[in-house]
């Protein structure tokens, strides 16, 4: 789910229509006037740049499959009894569903067995640094150059993965490939955020997310008709090419360019974009340059990171909202993980959690409009919370075992939209970078720790739901402290976001 939201917010706050409301228009978006908030421009612009949540979606999820639970034995007995000996030197693994995995490839159980875990801590790592330096990146050199290098390194990485002679390998190449999955979200993302209408962003925004509901749907098309995990690898790396034809297909960002004083390249763009939206073409140049003159002299007030913390009530407001990113990376990540090791086919399962996120997408854009952030946010929570403390009291080999996953990661898909849009309205516009990066870092750390949480399981029954459980209650009862920011203006200094 992407964490690819914060350098949006920071290009939008250096904007005239930088604080706009959900209540207010487009008519002061000069951009958004000369072509249209969105038309066949726009639309066909995001179904290109939305295909590329699918390989963000199958990378990000990818490990449920690379690394499933696999029976065990040491090498010379018949009976899979999952038993660790202390003198065993090489294991037998039950290869009935899956052919070979890196937990067989490189027999990653036992004393061994945390390093599959740390692989997909590493690949989210490699996810928070590729949102930091392609970030950095697409502010320096426009968001089509940096979204084709990523897409590139995305599709290199991917395929030589797939290739790894050892776990040493196989962990280094995920972290690169990471990193540019991690620079395709942040990059894609900017893009279609700045070719939207102030009153179009927030759907919009939600929407983005249905492409990797979709592809983390299709995972396990995959999984079953690959059961090697180096064809699995290679198969969703290899989709990868497509997006190679975006040198062809993709502008750049119309605002990037006027911030970067090339209004004649904004105006061959704007012009392109308004004949294909059936709108008069007059006037753009003059726009652009005058859209390109005002950001120029314009300049914006900064703070420093540690003014998050300055006064005790906007203190406890970063507090609450961090913690409430932790949830979602924790939980969404979490809980995806876990699903695939509930008993029952592992297809199926996989396949009811993904499916079961994308009306969890569609309800948060209409919870969030009537609702309100806070509301929404609690709500969500709580469900997930509730749903997988309930997990801890049926039986694991039940239906209602799957069931309740699958209801605690609706929940997480409804607040992971939520928090997005709530940081990015929470925070003063002073400080709005910092503190949607900093809740997106936490966030990280989150998706990190997931899957050691996930697996723990091997340790006891019910210390995995238990924790998944625990953990949204908390950042539910933390909303209480935050004001909700629905229709409100957004704060541009530090004392209006004390208000």
């Amino acid at each position: 789910m992407s964490s690819d939201k914060e350098a949006v917010k920071e290009k939008f706050v250096k904007e005239p229509d930088a604080a706009d409301t959900e209540g207010q228009h487009d008519n002061k978006d000069a951009m958004s006037r000369a072509i249209g908030s969105i038309g066949r421009w726009q639309v066909w612009v995001c179904f290109v740049v939305f295909l590329v949540k699918f390989p963000v979606a199958w990378h990000q999820m990818s490990i449920i499959f690379l690394a499933p639970p696999m029976n065990f034995t040491c090498e010379g007995n018949d009976e899979f009894d999952n038993v660790c000996a202390a003198n065993c030197t090489d294991y037998k693994f039950d290869t009935s569903t899956f052919e070979e995995t890196i937990v067989s490839e490189w027999s990653l159980v036992c004393s061994r067995h945390w390093l599959r875990n740390l692989t997909q801590t590493f690949f989210m790592l490699g996810i928070l640094v590729g949102n930091m330096v392609f970030g950095h990146l697409s502010d320096r050199f426009g968001r089509r150059l940096p979204f084709l290098c990523a897409v590139f390194l995305q599709l290199v990485s991917g395929v030589a993965t797939a290739y790894s002679v050892n776990w040493y390998m196989f962990t280094a190449l995920r972290f690169f490939l990471a990193v540019a999955t991690g620079g395709t979200m942040v990059t894609s993302f900017v893009l279609i955020m700045e070719l939207i209408g102030p009153s179009y962003r927030d759907t919009v925004g939600i929407v983005y997310q249905i492409p990797f509901n979709i592809g983390h749907l299709t995972l396990p098309l995959f999984g079953y008709y690959l059961r090697s995990w180096d064809k699995f690898q290679l198969a969703i790396s290899l989709p990868s090419v497509i997006f190679l034809s975006y040198y062809y297909l993709l502008p750049e960002s119309p605002r990037w360019l006027l911030a970067a004083g090339r209004p004649e390249d904004a105006t061959k763009i704007l012009e392109a974009a308004a004949l294909r939206n059936k709108r008069p073409i007059e006037g753009i140049s003059s726009t652009a340059h005058k859209m390109a003159l005002e950001i120029s002299g314009r300049r914006v007030e900064r703070a420093s990171f540690f003014a998050l913390f300055r006064t005790p009530r906007l203190r406890a407001r970063t507090l609450a909202i961090c913690f409430n990113w932790f949830v979602c990376g924790l939980c969404f990540f979490g809980v995806s993980q876990y699903i695939g090791h509930v008993s029952g086919d592992i297809f199926t399962n996989v396949a009811i959690s993904a499916g079961i996120q994308i009306p969890g997408t569609f309800v948060s854009i209409y919870s969030n409009k009537w609702l309100g952030r806070k509301l929404t946010l609690m709500t969500a929570n709580c469900v997930t919370g509730v749903s997988c403390l309930l997990i801890t009291v049926v039986p694991q080999s039940s239906a209602a075992h799957l069931a309740l996953g699958c209801v605690g990661l609706w929940g997480m898909s409804i607040s992971f939209s939520t928090v997005y849009l709530y940081a990015g309205e929470l925070f003063p516009t002073v400080v709005r970078n910092s503190g949607v990066g900093l809740s997106s870092t936490v966030a990280r750390v989150g998706s990190m720790v997931a899957p050691f949480v996930a697996t723990l399981s091997h340790t006891s029954a019910t210390l995995p739901p238990l924790t998944f459980g625990i953990v949204p209650l908390i950042g539910a009862a933390l909303c209480i402290i935050l004001p909700d920011t629905r229709g409100k203006k957004l704060p541009d200094t530090l004392e209006e976001g004390e208000e």
